[in-house]
């Protein structure tokens, strides 16, 4: 029997008409995790690669973070905090990337939160809905895009999601662009990252790669779709997806994260 989605009331599409990013808006009210999967369904090709993300803020652009400050100063600092991590990191990671190996080492920066040009997406719808789900005070959304799609804008010739070895060329230019923006500069690109973190691989991560044209925008990827998630629904999404496996602890394999997941669980989840 096929899930029947209802659809926005006029003041819930108010709220969401908040989304900051030029892209198909969906209207549809998802309160269950079957409910999410009928719209997935409904919108991506069966055949094609998708990818999603999921903001617990609808308010939120799609922009990696080094590129979201406003001043060109402040981009261009945040840029330049690699060669500052990598000199500091080598000798806190048992097995640290070679020197020319940037793409790997800006990895491991995004991991641990320093400002890059590497946007996360995820491979998994699950892992997109609860990342949008994890802040319930506020409305979130999830965005989906073909990467295939994304990377034909730029590079018509290569109609595949770029891989980080056999395309380094391609992404070494990425890599050493600067923090101006440019209205006709390059587009983002879908790159298949090389997995050298263990939260990379259970989260599925992938990566988008942005350029002198800092934001995602639908004007430019017709696939790229924006699904609201309403705070009122957070709560018993966040339960389906607990009892699917998504987690937490699943989602973030670090003993911290699993600590907090089992102090949340036993509802002693308490502030130090």
């Amino acid at each position: 029997m096929p899930t029947i989605v209802e659809g926005l009331a006029r003041a819930e599409l108010k709220r969401c008409a908040k989304i900051p990013v030029k892209c198909t808006k969906l209207s549809y009210k998802v309160k269950n995790i079957a409910e999410y999967f009928a719209v997935i369904s409904g919108v991506i090709s069966k055949n094609d690669p998708f990818w999603f993300r999921g903001h617990e803020s609808l308010g939120w652009e799609l922009k990696p973070l080094a590129l979201r400050y406003r001043t060109l100063k402040q981009r261009t600092r945040a840029l330049e905090l690699i060669s500052e991590f990598m000199r500091v990191a080598e000798i806190k990671l048992s097995r640290p990337p070679q020197q020319t190996e940037k793409l790997k080492w800006i990895q491991i920066a995004r991991h641990y939160g320093l400002p890059t040009r590497l946007l996360d997406w995820t491979e998994n719808a699950s892992v997109g809905l609860f990342f949008a789900c994890k802040d319930q005070s506020q409305d979130g959304v999830v965005f989906m895009l073909n990467p295939i799609q994304l990377n034909r804008l730029t590079y018509p010739s290569k109609p595949r999601i770029l891989d980080a070895n056999s395309d380094e060329e391609v992404i070494e230019v990425y890599l050493k662009l600067d923090a101006k923006y440019r209205q006709f500069g390059k587009n983002p690109i879908a790159i298949n990252p090389v997995w050298n973190s263990e939260r990379l691989m259970v989260q599925r991560g992938v990566f988008t790669l942005h350029g002198a044209r800092f934001d995602l925008s639908g004007d430019r990827i017709p696939s790229l779709v924006a699904l609201p998630i309403l705070k009122e629904y957070k709560e018993d999404l966040r339960r389906d997806l607990q009892r699917v496996g998504i987690d937490e602890m699943t989602v973030f394999p670090e003993l911290e994260h699993a600590c907090a997941h089992l102090k949340t669980i036993a509802g002693l989840d308490v502030t130090e």
